[in-house]
């Protein structure tokens, strides 16, 4: 299947790519839906069919990202979406990453001091991680807002400095499963090491297409509205 399309079902999305599950539920949507076109969940939750394809497709096939596509779509959408993401990652993902450390901790020699580095750099990245998220919920988003729905822009911001502000946080993720990967001495227990850098390279995946959403899409919509409101 090259792209999910209106006629498909939820069924269809899940046993093609199970992945598909959480960004689903970021919609509103639940399972359940018996045999139901995505076209008619969509139409009964007021939810913009097309929005929710394109967003599903990219996230189902990392080569498929109609940028003119998103662009069409209302900032408005695209935030509400974003914001609907930062929650799954606070409620559900960090928590989920935290207990899995904790275990693998465990799982450990009390004198392991390399995964104690893991643990160190592992939350390093967390707070950072909450801080560009805090800084998105507090500063950007609030501004998006003002900026579309009011046509006002602000004197001492504007969505350039939220780009250049936009650190490479997956970077860091990056490095942290590369540390290890490579490096930490394999005392502990396989399986639950296997578990977390699985979240962990999942989490990865998910945070790069949530930024190419933002830095492709959403910040150029902003910008471009920028320059209409200055004439």
């Amino acid at each position: 299947m090259d792209r999910f399309k209106k006629h498909h079902k939820i069924i269809d999305l899940v046993e093609t790519n199970y992945h598909l599950l959480p960004v689903i539920n970021r919609f509103g949507i639940a399972l359940g839906n018996q045999d139901r076109s995505l076209e008619k969940i969509c139409l009964e939750k007021g939810i913009n069919i097309d929005f929710f394809l394109v967003i599903v497709n990219t996230f189902h096939n990392e080569d498929y990202f109609p940028e003119e596509e998103l662009k069409s779509f209302s900032p408005l959408l695209i935030v509400e979406y974003l914001e609907k993401t930062h929650e799954y990652y606070i409620e559900f993902i960090l928590p989920k990453l935290d207990h899995l450390l904790k275990s693998l901790l465990e799982s450990s020699p009390p004198d392991h001091k390399q995964l104690d580095i893991v643990e160190q750099f592992y939350l390093k990245y967390r707070e950072e991680f909450l801080l560009h998220i805090r800084k998105e919920e507090e500063e950007t988003f609030p501004y998006i807002k003002k900026v579309v729905n009011l046509k006002q822009i602000a004197a001492d911001y504007n969505i350039r400095i939220f780009e250049k502000e936009h650190t490479n946080i997956d970077v860091k993720l990056n490095d942290l499963k590369n540390l290890i990967v490579k490096y930490i001495k394999p005392v502990y227990d396989n399986n639950i090491c296997n578990d977390f850098l699985i979240a962990l390279f999942r989490f990865e995946k998910d945070v790069k297409d949530h930024a190419r959403i933002e830095d492709k899409i959403l910040t150029p919509q902003i910008a471009e509205l920028e320059r209409e409101i200055n004439g």
